[in-house]
Parts: C-alpha cells; structure tokens; sequence
C-alpha cells in the first residue's frame, strides 16, 4: 500500500457531471473525467411518455445522476493508475434547489410505472421557475406576517427554492405531494444511493429550504397561512438531521462500491452547492474574502462572524459554507451569459471574418480589440440586466440597457461595455456587504470566465478597486467537494479534520493576481456613477419602463 492519500470530488452541473481525484498532500488534481447526462434538461417533453411540459419548466431525470457515479469514477481511477484501496474519502457538489420527490424507501417517484407520466414526479431542476406563482405568495404572506426569516433572504424567497417547488406539486398533483414521503435535494440523494443513509446538509436546508440553525423551519402557522395542507410540511415532507458541512453522511455500500469501482466502507461527506463548495476550493476560510463563481452567471460568497441583514442577499446561513462561519451569498444572474447573447445575436459578419483570419475565437479577438481602448474611451455605460437582477434589487422583470452609442461605435466597444457593466454589478453587491457592516477586502476569482479573459479581470479590479486572486484549479467545486470528502475521512485515516486544514494543504491560487491601476480606478469611479444613477432610476421605481415594455410584448403575443 501506498502511504499517498486521495479523495473523489463528484462535481453535477446542469448538463454534465465531472469527478476529479484529488492528492490529499498538496491538492494535485490527479485525473478528471466528465459524464454528460444522456437525458439533459428535460424542459419540452417527458421522455417516454412525451407529456408536453409547460412554460419555465426544468426537471431532469435521477438515473443521470447515478451514471456520473458509474462512469467518472472508474474512468478517474483508472486514468489515476491509483490503487482504489488508497481512495479514503468522496464527496460531491450540485446544482441547487435541483429537488425530487421520494418514498420511504428513497426511490424517486418518477421510477413508478403508473406515476411516470406525470411531470411533478421527477427532479425539479435548480432553474425550474414554473413556481413563480407560489413564490410570489409566500412571499406576500411573508411580508405581511413579518416573519423574520424573510431579511435573511434580501427580502424575496426565490421560486427556484424548496418551498415554492413543493407547493407548486401541492397545488397541481395533490396525489404526487401525498405520495412523496419526503422531498429531497438531489444533493441528499445521492449521498443517500451511495451510502444508505440520510442526512440533509446545512448549505441545501440553510439557503434554499429556509432552515436556521437556531430556529429551524418557519413555524407551522406560517405554513399553514401559505395552505392549510402545508401546516405540517417541516416535520413530513422535510424532516431528517440537517447537518454541517464535512459531516461524515455514512460509508459506500457494497453495491455502490462495485459499480463505481471501489472498496466499500469509504467515507462520504454530506452534499454539498456547486458555488459554495469552490470557496475552501480557493483556500478562503475566513471573513473578508469575496469569492466569485464566475461562469453563465456570478455567485458571490463570503464569509462573515456576525448575522446582518443586506440588501438582496440571497441569503446567510450559519455554517452554510465553513462550519464555524455565517456565509453570506448573492449573485448576478447574468455574466457569461451576456457576453455570449451578443456573441450570439450582435457581432457583424465582418467581426468574425476578422477573427477567423487571425485564427481567433469571436471572444478572444473582441477581447484584445476591447483591451485598446482606456476607460472611459468607448462613451458607452450598460445595466447588466439581461436575465433581471439577483442582487441587490432582487427583480426578474429588469431588462438589459445600453447607453451612448453613435452611428461611430463598434462592437469591440460595445463588448467592453458589458464586461464593464458585469463589473459595475459586482461592485454594487461588495458595497451593499461592506456597508452594512460584512467587510470585504479582497477578491477571489474562480470558474471558466476568470480562467480565460484576463481583461475582464483587470476591469473587475480597477472597478472594485481591490486585488483579485484567480484559482490554481479547473475544477475548484469538484476541489472543494474532494476536500470535504477528505474531512469525512478524519486524520486518522489519512485525511483531514476540519475544512480549514484541509484547505491550507490542498488549496492553490495563482501567483499572478490582478491588482487596480489608479488611474483606471479614477475614471470607473465616475462611470460607476452613471451605472449607479442609472441602477436606481430603472430599477427602484423611478421609470418602471422595462417592466411596462413587458407588459406590451406580453399582451401583443396573446
């Protein structure tokens, strides 16, 4: 036997799910191996029996999941040459609030011939929004109660989250919400089917089930006040332990073990979010650093002592991230995104023609054509709405704005605009933290975007005015994921006993950072200016224009 250690981080996005075997001494990322789901995102039909689905609907079938286990993780020991007996701990990151309903033996409802065909049986993918209607109650009913959960939330209780889905299967498949023994986080599941046991992890229950680790669920009355059918859902639909991250959920069975390709009897960490799971990735476990998920979109967590409330949180859950730590969370619910839309929708021909010439990608030659321009030099500012705002003001009805353009602007500029406009976003979410008493001192940077545009970079620093830190890793929530395998394990068996030390020996960061030029800093702080009067005439009710615009177009297709 070898005296070197290894975890398994299982990382599930949206479309596909990756394992990474992770070195233990230093973080080394040994092999990595990706699965795509071979069902996808369901969102038009169910498969067999091809019930159409409705508008803003997302599910996703639970054998996908399964197949990532059956799949990567033999192909990452193989590819290793690792001997699997040296593999110690396992632990995964998802998508969240992705949800299932189950029955008492864990089976997912959606494996039943007779409930098959109908589509609240299956998983209710993070970015389901067909509960929009529910949210919107419970937020009302909230509000008007003044229940005190609700700053937690920034004010808005998400329909993606838990309790909009379930009540959204109440409201529309009574039989399949009576059926379900309980809910589940994909997350849970799958812990579950490797391991046996149930657990619900603190990060799923803290920030998408309205769980505090004081005062647990909302009370009954609540409940009841949303639906009387509801009153009881804490203690029956989502009862189970909710424990912290790092808690060893239980041991690989033998079945599991023979078809992923490893001994039975290793540790499996709780589940845990695919963005949180990225911060001890980045080595950050402690207050005062602002990691940035950076990829479609931006999830923006940072680690606090005291509970305070901010303006758009998404939310702030005690050991929601480190064990140990309030972690508070938001986001900007369009990043990469944009940039691809106008990729996609708004470049000329002549554009990518250049492009092809120089033997570049669209994206690389708008960056090194945007990189040639100073601030300030475009003429150009842009609200980064594309996909509403998530923080601070919590308004999915915004719409993208640019302004400044002349019959002279090109679209290397106007591409420049909107990493700018991304930037000018972060900004608002630092200060609405720092100001409210959550310091935030330096920027952490990981996902694909950071990986490959170094203007976007340097623009984020200048406009925040703070160094940015980029992560060593490709796959920094699979990192993450691998190191809470690692503290599931224990010291004792080669692994670690806390997050903390888990991630000064496995954590990595780049040595070059990005650190603001001062006199870039100067010039975004006047064109933060006009984002800023800007942000608050069209998005605080000064000029409710974008969501009249909405309205039309809604009335015009019906």
């Amino acid at each position: 036997m070898s005296s070197k250690k290894y975890a398994i981080g299982v990382d599930y996005g949206t479309e596909s799910g990756r394992a990474v075997l992770v070195d233990l001494s230093d973080g080394a990322e040994i092999a990595d191996h990706v699965t795509p789901y071979p069902y996808g995102v369901i969102d038009e039909a169910l498969p067999e029996s091809g019930v159409r689905l409705g508008r803003e609907w997302a599910l996703q079938h639970p054998n996908d999941y399964l197949d990532v286990l059956k799949r990567s993780v033999p192909a990452v020991v193989q590819a290793s040459g690792v001997d699997p007996t040296d593999v110690i701990g396992l632990g995964i990151d998802f998508t969240a609030c992705t949800m299932l309903p189950v029955d008492a033996s864990g089976e997912p409802l959606c494996f039943k011939p007779e409930l098959k065909a109908d589509p609240h049986s299956w998983v209710k993918l993070w970015k389901h929004h067909a509960a929009q209607d529910e949210a919107n109650k419970i937020n009302a009913i909230a509000a008007q109660r003044g229940e005190a959960f609700l700053p937690r939330y920034g004010g808005k209780i998400s329909s993606e989250w838990m309790i909009a889905k379930a009540w959204q299967i109440l409201d529309e498949a009574p039989d399949i919400y009576d059926r379900a023994d309980r809910f589940m986080e994909a997350a849970d599941w799958v812990v579950n089917q490797m391991t046996g046991s149930f657990a619900r992890n603190s990060c799923t229950a803290g920030y998408k089930a309205i769980w505090h680790k004081k005062e647990g669920y909302p009370s009954k009355e609540f409940f009841k006040a949303l639906d009387p059918r509801l009153e009881s859902i804490a203690e029956t639909k989502l009862r189970g332990d909710v424990v912290p991250l790092g808690t060893k959920a239980g041991e690989l069975t033998e079945s599991m073990a023979a078809a992923m390709g490893l001994p039975a009897g290793i540790a499996v960490a709780v589940g845990n979010v695919d963005a949180h799971a990225a911060v001890p990735g980045v080595g950050v476990v402690a207050p005062g650093k602002l990691v940035m998920a950076m990829g479609t979109s931006i999830c923006h967590m940072l680690l606090g002592t005291e509970e305070r409330e901010v303006e758009g949180m998404c939310g702030v859950v005690e050991d929601g991230i480190i064990p140990g730590y309030l972690g508070y969370e938001a986001g900007q619910s369009a990043v990469g995104d944009i940039f691809a839309w106008f990729v996609d929708s708004s470049v000329p021909a002549y554009a990518y023609e250049a492009a092809k010439a120089e033997g570049e990608n669209i994206h690389a030659y708008l960056e090194r054509k945007a990189s040639a321009y100073k601030p300030g030099e475009t003429g150009l500012v842009a609200l980064d709405w594309w996909n509403g705002n998530r923080s601070v003001l919590v308004d999915t009805e915004l719409s993208g704005l640019f302004l400044g353009m002349t019959l002279s602007t090109k679209p290397e500029e106007m591409y420049r605009a909107l990493l700018e406009a991304t930037a000018f976003g972060t900004r608002k979410i630092v200060e609405a933290f720092h100001s409210n008493g959550v310091p935030v001192d330096e920027l952490y940077a990981c996902g694909g975007l950071p990986q490959k545009n170094r203007l976007l970079m340097q623009i984020y620093a200048d406009v925040t005015n703070r160094e940015i830190k980029i992560a060593d890793s490709k796959q920094t929530p699979a990192l993450g994921a691998a190191m809470f395998g690692a503290v599931a394990a224990g010291a004792a068996n080669g692994g670690y006993d806390n997050i903390v030390d888990a991630a000064k020996r496995m954590a990595r960061v780049r040595e070059e950072t990005f650190q603001p030029i001062p006199e870039n800093v100067a010039v975004y702080e006047k064109l933060y200016q006009e984002y800023n009067a800007l942000h608050d005439y069209f998005g605080r009710g000064a000029n409710d224009v974008m969501k009249r615009l909405k309205a039309i177009r809604n009335a015009a297709l019906h």
